[in-house]
C-alpha cells in the first residue's frame, strides 16, 4: 500500500498478498482502526501519509486527506511545484496531514513532522486568518516573534494587517520569510457548514514562483475550492465563514 498513492479496492490486497479475503480483511482493518489506513466512500483504502512519519491521523482527519489526495496530484502535476495539507488546533499549534512532492530536480520539501510557524508562513496565515479573534489575540499575546530569514515580518501590526488581507484576498503568501529562496502560497478548505478545516499549500522556488504568481494562485485557489466542494461545501451568497478547530487536536 505504500507504493499504491490512490486508495486501491480490497480485492487488490487480497490478490497482491495471496490470503485469504477474511484474514486480509482483518488485517486492513486492524490498520484501519489505528489510523494508519482510510476507506473512502468507495469502499477503497489508502495509506495514510501520516502513519509514515510517526503519528496516526484523528478520525475527522481521514475522509479530508482521502478526498484531498487526487486534487492535491493533480495541482502537483499541473503545478510541476510541492502540494501540502495542514490543519491548526485551538492553540494554533500546526502540523502537515499530507503531501504530494515536485517531481523537478530542484524542489521544495520539507519533513512532514517538521515544525511549522504560524505567523510567518502562508498556510499558519490562512488558519490564523479564520480563527476567532479571540484565539488569534491568545496567539500573538504569547508568540515570540522571531526573524527566520532577512525577509520575516515580526512587527505585530504588519502581521494583523497581513490576516486582515488574507480574509479579504482568500488566500496568503509567504515570500521567502520562513526559508530563503521558497514561497509559499496557501488557501483555506471549508466543510460542508462552511467552517475552514485546513489550509492548502503550495511550496515552490521563489525563482520560479515570480514568473508564475497569477498562474499557481489560480491553480492552487482552483484545487482548494474543489477540494471544499467535494468535502460537501456549498459558496451561499453573504454565507459567513467561521474556523472550527478539530476536536481532539
Amino acid at each position: 500500500m505504500s507504493s499504491c498513492r490512490e486508495p486501491i479496492p480490497l480485492s487488490k490486497i487480497v490478490s497482491d498478498l495471496s490470503l485469504p479475503k477474511s484474514s486480509t480483511h482483518g488485517l486492513v482493518q486492524t490498520l484501519a482502526a489505528r489510523g494508519h489506513v482510510s476507506r473512502n466512500s468507495m469502499g477503497h483504502y489508502v495509506l495514510v501519509e501520516s502513519s509514515r512519519h510517526g503519528f496516526p491521523f484523528r478520525r475527522h482527519e481521514e475522509p479530508l486527506v482521502v478526498t484531498a489526495m487526487p486534487f492535491m496530484e493533480r495541482l502537483r502535476d499541473e503545478s510541476g511545484e510541492t502540494v501540502l495539507l495542514s490543519t491548526m488546533n485551538a492553540r494554533c499549534d500546526m502540523r502537515r496531514l499530507a503531501k504530494c512532492v515536485s517531481h523537478h530536480p530542484v524542489r521544495y520539501d520539507v519533513n512532514m513532522d517538521a515544525a511549522i510557524t504560524a505567523y510567518c508562513t502562508a498556510t499558519g496565515r490562512v488558519l490564523l486568518a479564520h480563527s476567532p479573534a479571540e484565539v488569534l489575540e491568545s496567539y500573538l499575546s504569547r508568540v515570540k516573534l522571531l526573524s527566520y530569514t532577512g525577509f520575516t515580518i515580526t512587527d505585530v501590526r504588519q502581521i494583523r494587517d497581513i490576516l486582515a488581507n488574507v480574509r479579504r484576498d482568500g488566500y496568503a503568501v509567504n515570500d521567502q520569510e520562513f526559508i530563503t529562496g521558497s514561497t509559499g502560497i496557501a488557501a483555506p478548505l471549508y466543510d460542508a457548514k462552511g467552517n475552514v478545516v485546513a489550509a492548502l499549500n503550495l511550496g515552490t522556488l521563489t525563482s520560479r514562483y515570480v514568473p508564475r504568481r497569477e498562474e499557481l494562485l489560480l491553480l492552487l485557489r482552483g484545487a482548494a475550492d474543489q477540494i471544499s466542494r467535494a468535502s460537501g461545501y456549498e459558496t451561499e451568497r453573504g454565507r459567513s465563514v467561521r474556523w472550527q478547530h478539530p476536536i481532539g487536536i
